[in-house]
């Protein structure tokens, strides 16, 4: 079976919404081991989405269509598929009845225009909707079929998941199973170098993504069952992480702050953070994880100087003399709430996050980070962008390098340099 998603909406082409309908479909169908061909986004048109349909099936056997069933008259998706088959019309009296009681249930009286999403085409399979007016429809003429959800993805994820998922398993002789690798610290084309025999594979295929400030290497396989898919990844996947090493930070881990927050758990081990120019971020990266507070001591947001001073110990000649985006200043702030926590690691990040610089000397972008276990020293400075939309990107991308620094030192990573005892280091640091 090939499949072929249509998209229905003005709105969608508009960029008023975001189609996240396409991203759940392509993941279930590739679930159920149905090859999705193409995916088509189309407006509120009834010439454009016949224009779709043709298309569709020069390519595809199935076409799922999302969206323009509601009552309007630029709601016109099934409108226009029943008549793409030739197919009438037909007031459902029990659907209209359905549709009354669902505004009912709510207190309402149900306007005229509801009544549209009583009508059927003929000769098709009902898809009722438990969670708002619209049903969904299944359409099949010869080997071309045509299935219609609506658009709100609470009416039309559990409509698929429930409905249309036991109706496709019949046509479907394999599983697509994925698993994906996790990096950070190495670009996508270092990591691609590093497995670039692998990406010649058929079956499994891998595949290198690169996202913010990290870098993903996906392994999908298609067999006849789930387990026939693992057993088909398993080495590749051992492969892999026996070439990129401690880059690897998880297998299908959904983040950085997710992998790091179980690792801490595994190793039972606390951390507590002192952000300036990320302003609480890496803390509520951290606290975004369930059972967070296994690991989490606390978060000081520390912009002004003076409060790095009182609060963390910094010294306020050094930040005179330095400037709060230096290496000195970030090991005093991780030492500080290291100590002023109890945290078993402290770790802070300092720097110019843009789009201006507060110091002509140093430029927008220029990030310092340090991590201390209260003997041992791990600095770490890198370069963010320097113009355009950098602020959002470097402050996240500051936080990312914070929490892989913290997780490499926990590990005890060989990628690490070491500064040494950080009492020794900030006490000979050159003053002078």
């Amino acid at each position: 079976m090939n499949c072929e998603l249509i998209s229905v909406g003005t709105e969608i082409l508009l960029g008023d919404i975001l189609n996240t309908n396409a991203r759940f479909l392509s993941k279930e169908l590739a679930a159920l081991g149905i090859s999705l061909m193409y995916q088509t986004t189309v407006g509120d048109n009834e010439e454009r989405l016949k224009a779709a349909l043709d298309t569709a099936f020069t390519r595809a056997d199935t076409v799922i269509l999302t969206g323009g069933l509601g009552p309007t008259p630029d709601d016109l998706t099934k409108e226009v598929c029943a008549d793409y088959f030739g197919k009438k019309l037909i007031m459902r009296e029990d659907i209209l009845e359905e549709i009354r009681s669902y505004f009912l249930s709510k207190g309402l009286t149900m306007p005229e225009s509801n009544g549209k999403q009583a009508m059927v085409p003929e000769d098709s399979t009902v898809l009722p909707n438990k969670n708002g007016t619209a049903p969904g429809f299944i359409m099949q003429q010869n080997e071309r079929k045509i299935i219609i959800l609506p658009g709100p993805p609470r009416e039309m994820e559990p409509m698929f998941t429930e409905q249309v998922v036991p109706y496709l398993r019949k046509f479907s002789q394999a599983v697509i199973k994925s698993h994906t690798v996790r990096t950070f610290g190495i670009g996508e084309s270092a990591m691609s170098e590093r497995v670039a025999d692998l990406l010649e594979n058929a079956n499994p295929t891998v595949a290198p993504y690169a996202k913010d400030g990290e870098a993903l290497l996906r392994i999908t396989a298609k067999a006849e069952s789930e387990e026939a898919a693992d057993e088909l990844i398993s080495p590749l996947l051992e492969d892999i992480k026996a070439r990129l090493g401690c880059c690897v930070y998880g297998i299908d881990a959904q983040s950085i702050e997710e992998a790091t927050v179980s690792l801490m758990k595994e190793r039972g081990v606390t951390v507590a953070f002192a952000e300036s120019c990320t302003a609480g971020l890496c803390a509520k990266r951290i606290t975004d994880i369930s059972g967070a507070s296994e690991v989490f001591h606390c978060g000081v947001v520390s912009y002004s100087n003076e409060i790095k001073s009182k609060i963390l110990g910094v010294a306020s000649e050094d930040l005179d003399r330095f400037g709060a985006v230096s290496d000195i200043v970030a090991a005093q702030m991780a030492l500080g709430v290291k100590s002023l926590s109890g945290a078993d690691y402290g770790v802070a990040v300092t720097g110019m996050a843009g789009p201006t610089s507060d110091d002509p000397e140093k430029e927008v972008g220029l990030i310092y980070i340090a991590v201390t276990d209260g003997e041992s020293l791990y600095l770490k400075e890198f370069h963010g962008r320097k113009s355009g939309s950098c602020r959002d990107y470097n402050r996240f991308v500051a936080a990312s390098n914070a929490i892989n620094q913290l997780r490499l030192c926990i590990i005890k990573s060989p990628q690490l340099r070491s500064e040494g005892n950080i009492k020794e280091f900030i006490n000979s640091y050159p003053r002078n």
